[in-house]
């Protein structure tokens, strides 16, 4: 009924049904349909139509007065919002892991506020799943791909997750060669998991240890932290530990063996349409991800 008021002022305001049709893009038929319609919902004749012209009827006279302002009220604010959806700038609020963010992605974060800042980024960090429906979040990014129907997702890139310990740890720890050597040594684990599936990269050979850990989190930060300390093995995320690679602090142990890939979305609601900064983000982290990983 709302959008039948809406057609009814523009033609008033067109002076008569062909113009508001012309004005609107619909065709007359439709036109004619619609304010038939709105008379027949209001049981109030709202104009006399002639061949020529529409005036107003009493009735008519009563509820564009009411409506008039309100319609063009309601159109001028979309327009605006239409306006923003396709500027590089203004609130986007996202969602997003704790630890891939301080860690992998920090330069990421750093460098998209520096090359747009006319976007008021609004960066949540959790590594609890909020709902981005809920909190209204523009984009969210998640590790490992999402089941619920209600939201859209493109992968942005994937890493696998890798053994890996300091030079000191391993010069004074047991011989490492076969997988089935980590029995003689300090494992460092999350709460997430109990064993390591791994897989060898050249033979697809795969085992599985069943771990007994020295330590164990719930927070695979706190694994890295230890594991840097020189306390024993962890099997972490490769985006994780990536500085901790580049500048040798950490090493890789049994090279030839990984663990599940880890894939990153960005996920946002389905039937929603992106706006042109949340595209912009979107195409941001994939391009950095892929650079990276």
């Amino acid at each position: 009924m709302l959008d039948d008021i809406v057609l009814f002022v523009h033609i008033v305001q067109q002076g008569g049904l062909s113009q508001a049709g012309e004005y609107l893009s619909l065709p007359a038929a439709t036109v004619t349909r619609r304010l038939q319609r709105l008379e027949s919902r209001l049981g109030e004749k709202l104009l006399h139509r002639s061949a020529r012209q529409c005036t107003l009827t009493q009735q008519g006279q009563v509820y564009y007065q009411s409506y008039a302002n309100l319609v063009e009220q309601f159109e001028q604010t979309s327009h605006q919002l239409n306006q923003q959806k396709e500027q590089l700038s203004g609130k986007l609020k996202v969602l997003a892991p704790l630890n891939i963010c301080h860690g992998f992605l920090k330069p990421m974060w750093l460098s998209f506020c520096k090359q747009y800042p006319d976007i008021q980024l609004e960066l949540i960090l959790n590594n609890q799943l909020e709902d981005i429906i809920k909190s209204q979040a523009d984009l969210a990014l998640r590790i490992g791909p999402q089941a619920d129907s209600l939201l859209q997702q493109k992968k942005l890139g994937q890493a696998d997750s890798i053994l890996v310990a300091t030079p000191s740890y391993l010069t004074n720890a047991s011989v490492l060669n076969e997988p089935s050597d980590l029995k003689q040594h300090r494992l460092i684990g999350t709460t997430l998991r109990n064993k390591w599936p791994l897989t060898n990269i050249k033979t697809r050979a795969s085992y599985t240890h069943m771990c007994r850990f020295n330590s164990i989190y719930n927070d695979t930060s706190f694994v890295k932290y230890q594991v840097a300390d020189h306390q024993g093995v962890g099997l972490l995320p490769r985006f994780e530990i990536i500085n901790e690679l580049a500048t040798g602090e950490f090493v890789r142990v049994l090279p030839q063996w990984q663990s599940h890939n880890r894939e990153i979305y960005a996920i946002w609601p389905s039937g929603r349409l992106l706006s042109k900064k949340a595209v912009c983000l979107r195409d941001y982290m994939h391009e950095f991800i892929q650079q990276r990983l």
